[in-house]
This record gives structure tokens, C-alpha cells and sequence, in this order.
């Protein structure tokens, strides 16, 4: 493996421990993440703008330029919601 992208993996680990260690210390930041999905799930340029809503209403912060992390925390909250609806 390269030195490259052995440096992005740890790179993305360090996020994701960071954002992992948010989400335990306040468990409202789920709960209020997935309310901000829903609500903006089937508008043009959803992702967009639920990035923006949780960066403004959670201690998550998202960039207007998304890492690795942020963008699999975007996949996995549209994962989640795939299987909300799969359930009805």
C-alpha cells in the first residue's frame, strides 16, 4: 500500500473517531441528523443542504468541501433512511 493512501486512511480514521466521539458524547446529534434528512431528502441538491442544516443545528461540522468521512456519513444517513422505508 502507498504512503499515500495509507496517509488518507489514517486521515479518515482520525475523523471518524472525532465524529464517533461527538455522537457519544450527545446522543441528540443522531436523532437530530436523521429529522434534518427526511425533512430534505427528496430536494435538489439534498446532500447539500442537509450538510448545512446539521452543520447549523449539531456540534457537526461539515465543510462546504467534503472529506472521505463526510461523505460516508452522508451515504450511511441515506443508507439508514433506505431502510426505514424498506421496513414499510
Amino acid at each position: 500500500m502507498s504512503s499515500s493512501v495509507e496517509s488518507r486512511q489514517a486521515k479518515m480514521i482520525d475523523e471518524l473517531r472525532v465524529f464517533i466521539k461527538k455522537v457519544l458524547s450527545d446522543p441528540t446529534i443522531a436523532v437530530k441528523s436523521m429529522e434534518i434528512a427526511r425533512k430534505h431528502r427528496a430536494e435538489p441538491n439534498a446532500d447539500e443542504v442537509i450538510a448545512r442544516e446539521i452543520s447549523a443545528n449539531t456540534t457537526i461540522r461539515i465543510p462546504e468541501h467534503w472529506s472521505e468521512a463526510d461523505r460516508m456519513f452522508l451515504d450511511i444517513i441515506h443508507d439508514v433512511l433506505d431502510d426505514e422505508e424498506a421496513l414499510y
